[in-house]
């Protein structure tokens, strides 16, 4: 079963679904899950911001969401969501599959993990290389732009970045900066569940190159107008999503625990 996390402006995927409240030990999720079938393939999804993006990034409950799409019996999860670019090749409209993330966010609640027994769970490549291969084959199979890697910067939110620090994440590495990547993808590591994320570029970011302030009608103009590309995207991927392999993310919990 694929689980598919909705970002902004993203709050819908099948016509036709079955709506499950699930309870968590975590709250309750940010909507109720859609389940419903593509191609035979069984697909939940959660508009993580809420229905009427009521939830701000650190006030979603990505523990319940994540809990929920593993106790219904998602093994695999696409968590798309836009981002702000910090390299000049990664253009407006782009997206970028990205194979690494660095954690600015503070006071998330973002592990399972919280004792007695101590757990470490290895965080070198915290996508899944699998999942990623599907979208990123499937995105150049469908001439869509697409970005195989890419370092997302993932701050705290709502505020965008100051110029200095849009120069600082670049200086460092980054290649785009999203709100609510992380702990989303490392939850779903935590309970060895597959998880990629399809970044949506909608802006340069604000000290980038001399580019203008980030507004969140700039950002929503350009994600509308790429959304159905996106759908695209996911409605030829999801069917060819095979069943969970023995790979780092299934296995993530193998000598994790002290």
């Amino acid at each position: 079963m694929v689980g598919v996390f909705g970002g902004s402006g993203f709050y819908s995927l099948l016509e036709q679904f079955e709506e499950i409240v699930v309870d968590t030990p975590y709250g309750a999720t940010s909507a109720p899950l859609a389940f419903g079938k593509l191609e035979g393939q069984e697909v939940v999804f959660i508009p993580r911001h809420g229905l009427e993006h009521e939830l701000p990034p650190a006030q979603i409950p990505y523990r319940a969401n994540v809990w929920a799409m593993r106790e219904i019996g998602v093994r695999r999860i696409i968590g798309p969501a836009a981002c702000g670019s910090l390299r000049r090749e990664l253009e407006p409209g782009d997206f970028v599959v990205c194979d690494q993330f660095v954690d600015r966010t503070s006071g998330r609640a973002d592990t399972f993990y919280e004792g007695p027994e101590t757990t470490h769970v290895a965080a070198a490549e915290p996508f899944c290389p699998g999942l990623r291969r599907v979208l990123v084959d499937t995105a150049r199979e469908l001439a869509i732009r697409a970005h195989d890697g890419g370092t997302v910067v993932v701050i705290q939110g709502p505020r965008f970045s100051t110029r200095a620090e849009s120069r600082w994440f670049s200086a460092l590495g980054g290649d785009v900066v999203n709100m609510t990547v992380y702990p989303e993808a490392w939850l779903a590591r935590e309970l060895e569940l597959c998880y990629a994320t399809v970044s949506m570029v909608t802006d340069y970011d604000a000290g980038f190159d001399g580019a203008d302030s980030v507004s969140a009608d700039a950002v929503m103009r350009v994600f509308s107008q790429n959304i159905e590309r996106l759908r695209a995207l996911l409605m030829a991927a999801i069917p060819r999503i095979g069943p969970q392999t023995e790979d780092v993310c299934a296995t993530a919990l193998r000598g994790a625990q002290v």
